[in-house]
């Protein structure tokens, strides 16, 4: 079987992410971590390396008596333009409050 193409879009920034997740949902925990050249070679994989595949673990006071999916939703709503940009794969990790 042929390796996937490398995706064309453009790579996305853990620094961005970042903000743009503080700014959304004010979180008490956040770490997003690049997890893009473990998926090298992969469907939606870039040419760059880094950028496409991500793992975000948050905590929240948004997230207080919702249930995990609801939280997912949030962080998903918060990235959808890193997504419509490229950000081909989200691991989500709802952590709990420090």
């Amino acid at each position: 079987m042929m390796p996937a193409a490398p995706s064309t879009a453009l790579p996305v920034h853990v620094a961005r992410i970042e903000e743009q997740l503080r700014e959304r949902l004010n979180p008490s925990l956040l770490e997003v971590i690049d997890e893009s050249a473990a998926h090298a070679g992969h469907a939606g994989a870039n040419a760059q390396g880094f950028g496409s595949h991500f793992r975000v673990r948050i905590a929240s006071p948004a997230f207080a008596g919702k249930s995990r999916v609801a939280c997912h939703r949030l962080v998903y709503d918060a990235l959808q333009n890193f997504i419509d940009q490229g950000l081909h794969a989200l691991a989500i990790e709802i952590l709990p409050p420090p």
